[in-house]
């Protein structure tokens, strides 16, 4: 553990560092929508998934550091609409545009299929702890050190972590939509840090995100720990 010396805080990152959605977003949103009655392939939801988020705008910072509007809810809307609906100057085709939904188009609720798919990523077993992760938190606590998160995500992560067995083991979890910035901004991880009251030279991040994770803790000044998963994993923390 020589590289957590003189370390009093470890952040992590949330999703694809501590915890992983097991099957193609694509299935989820197929799955709810056969309880509108839609029968839509999930190959198609997930390359529509992936074309809208590329396509979306990044958030936009609150101007007093405050949280966003209804917890970034409507970001997730407009997300979820380009992957239906689609747009023409985002260049996403949306699947209800294919021939597969042509005859239930007229009939799809929109507002309520959001709702439910929604809330469908906070549901139990959705998403899935790395089988690394426990054994290494539990270490690194046993060694002294207190552990945060710091995510780009919204409340439904504190339903996520409890579920997924991890929510104790954290001290503090700072989260964008509450501190109305996303990394690799520098107000996310400055709230982070204030929150244990440690200087940046006392924390470490650990994440897979070169941008967000890497070079967004680095500009703050903490220490980085390089994710790439599956070259290595959370276990090279423990390694003298």
């Amino acid at each position: 553990m020589q590289q957590l010396r003189k370390m009093k805080v470890v952040f992590f990152d949330a999703a694809e560092t501590l915890m992983f959605l097991p099957r193609p977003v694509g299935e989820h949103y197929a799955e709810v929508a056969g309880r509108f009655g839609l029968t839509l392939e999930s190959a198609a939801l997930d390359r529509a998934f992936r074309a809208a988020w590329k396509a979306m705008p990044p958030r936009m910072m609150t101007g007093d550091g405050g949280p966003q509007p209804d917890d970034d809810k409507g970001w997730w809307r407009e997300l979820v609409r380009l992957v239906f609906h689609g747009d023409g100057p985002s260049g996403v085709h949306g699947v209800l545009t294919e021939t597969v939904a042509q005859g239930h188009k007229s009939a799809f609720d929109f507002e309520k299929y959001f709702d439910v798919i929604y809330d469908h990523f906070a549901e139990p077993g959705v998403w899935h702890a790395f089988p690394d992760v426990a054994d290494v938190l539990e270490k690194l606590r046993a060694q002294g050190l207190r552990l945060g998160v710091i995510s780009n995500f919204d409340r439904r992560l504190f339903a996520n972590l409890e579920d997924i067995g991890l929510a104790s083991y954290f001290d503090h979890i700072t989260i964008s939509s509450e501190v109305g910035a996303d990394k690799p901004h520098a107000r996310i991880f400055e709230r982070a840090l204030g929150a244990f009251g440690v200087a940046p030279d006392e924390a470490m991040h650990v994440g897979d995100d070169p941008v967000r994770d890497w070079a967004g803790a680095e500009a703050v000044g903490l220490r980085v720990f390089r994710l790439e998963r599956p070259r290595n994993d959370l276990r090279a923390l423990l390694i003298d």
